[in-house]
């Protein structure tokens, strides 16, 4: 989820230049955007503040502006932008299917989450956009997936040694520090997944700290160029070092530099995908975990699954999880765990905050009689059908047992829709599926809370946190106690 950064060469010029300058330079351009953007305006608004509403409290921002204009579908304007937000059945079908509806123009203004280089994760050429989606393709086939589980379980093995015998850990910072390093794994190189440092540094770059300042000159926006310009630094030295060597490695980077892909799709398709799907699949994965630890009747039918896999596949009674678990061919982890996958469905509908985002490209549509400009940026929460109780009783209640929505028109959006569906799905489920059996079978864990004491109930997820919907700091910690089966 993109936003503009600008070219790379501005962005290093102006991080060269002292703080004074950056900082004048930081309040020219706030005030310049204080004049265009106090426009007044029909629409459920314009002010700066609006603009910061939309990125900082995304959630209650869109519901107000359903709730003070009246409509199902209302505007706004951001930077001289009309962004226009959906609501209801019919809209959503229109948003997915909408021909001229552009998701990469989408998220350039409107998202704020994923660095972006001119020519390097924005501006790229359709081709290069294309070569991107066919290298994404080719990781997720069954040899390449089928290489990377034992990769996977061993990177998650080694984390989880770490962790001790017995302790408390926050699940939004453990168990996203472990997709990180098997999303850096799985779409990056030998030399940066192999180094803890170098990883940790990555990691450090993505933070809602350092993502989050969508354009506004702030600190915030210099953090936000700095970090952008590290993360770029390191997947090219990455290259270069690759190049330097001549040594062939079996990892992604080696498969998009034997395709003859140049340096700006390698950089692009790294830079891009390692956060992306870090944050997507990061998401999940705490909330996973919290929810299983808040439902242990739910723990137990996931071990007991994963028990059974392994009894199924595994003859390597004496060997380490990670090693039997590595026996457990692909095919078995797509199609024989439907515990696991009501688990991961139920977790993305309650503690997903996606919103998607378009921009009409043309020509002008309409959508329940309100029009939709060519050049209109379009906006439809997830929320909007996910957290509808009409369609959900108790829409924030975990409950796996939950039947399909079968008789609302895309009445789950949880990994996209029709040309839409998120790219990354194989991968990012592989992903969530190892590193959640792993722990399933290596630990015993329940929910605590700041006291260390059995809360009364979970923390609903936080979906104004755009990142990860996550609760107030330190009201949700794992306890777990190992069990007797080595890692």
């Amino acid at each position: 989820m993109p936003y503009i950064i600008g070219l790379h060469s501005a962005a290093s010029a102006f991080l060269s230049a002292g703080f004074a300058t950056q900082f004048t330079v930081a309040i020219v351009i706030c005030l310049v955007i204080v004049l265009v953007t106090s426009k007044p305006s029909t629409s459920a608004g314009s002010s700066l503040s609006l603009h910061r509403s939309f990125f900082r409290q995304r959630y209650d921002f869109l519901n107000w502006g359903f709730q003070v204009t009246g409509e199902s579908i209302f505007q706004f304007k951001l930077m001289n932008n009309t962004v226009i937000v959906l609501s209801g059945s019919s809209a959503r079908q229109a948003f997915f299917y909408s021909k001229g509806f552009d998701l990469t123009e989408g998220f350039k203004i409107l998202s704020g989450a994923i660095p972006m280089v001119r020519g390097v994760t924005s501006g790229l050429q359709t081709k290069r956009i294309s070569t991107i989606h066919r290298r994404l393709a080719a990781v997720q086939k069954n040899a390449p997936l089928s290489e990377l589980i034992p990769a996977i379980l061993e990177d998650s093995r080694r984390m989880m040694e770490s962790y001790g015998a017995t302790g408390t850990f926050d699940p939004f910072d453990k168990t996203y520090e472990l997709i990180f390093q098997t999303t850096v794994r799985s779409l990056s190189s030998s030399e940066i997944s192999d180094d803890a440092v170098l990883v940790a540094r990555l990691k450090m770059f993505t933070t809602p700290a350092t993502v989050l300042a969508p354009w506004f000159p702030t600190l915030s926006m210099i953090k936000k160029l700095w970090a952008t310009k590290e993360i770029y630094d390191i997947v090219v030295r990455a290259i270069d070092s690759r190049e330097a060597s001549g040594i062939a490695r079996n990892d992604t980077l080696q498969m998009l530099m034997d395709s003859g892909d140049d340096k700006l799709v390698i950089v692009g398709f790294i830079m891009g995908l390692i956060v992306a799907g870090a944050r997507a699949t990061g998401t999940t994965a705490s909330w996973l975990i919290t929810f299983l630890g808040g439902h242990v009747d739910w723990q137990l039918k996931a071990k007991l699954e994963m028990e059974n896999l392994l009894a199924e596949h595994s003859d390597s009674t004496s060997a380490s999880l990670s090693c039997r678990l590595a026996e457990i061919p692909l095919e078995a982890w797509e199609s024989s765990t439907p515990i696991m996958d009501s688990l991961l469905r139920e977790t993305l509908r309650v503690a997903q905050p996606h919103t998607a985002m378009r921009r009409n490209l043309g020509p002008d549509v309409y959508i329940n009689d309100k029009l939709i400009p060519s050049g209109a940026y379009v906006v439809y929460p997830f929320s909007d059908v996910h957290l509808n109780p009409d369609i959900y009783p108790e829409p924030l209640r975990f409950d796996p047992s939950r039947k399909p929505a079968t008789k609302v028109d895309l009445g789950y959006v949880g990994w996209g829709v029709g040309n839409t569906t998120c790219l990354g799905t194989r991968l990012a489920k592989l992903e969530l599926k190892l590193t959640t059996a792993l722990f399933l079978l290596g630990f015993d864990w329940h929910v605590v809370d700041k006291t260390g004491g059995v809360p009364d109930s979970l923390p609903l997820p936080n979906w104004n946190d755009i990142l990860m919907c996550r609760p107030p700091p330190g009201s949700c910690n794992i306890s777990y106690n190992r069990t007797e089966l080595a890692l």
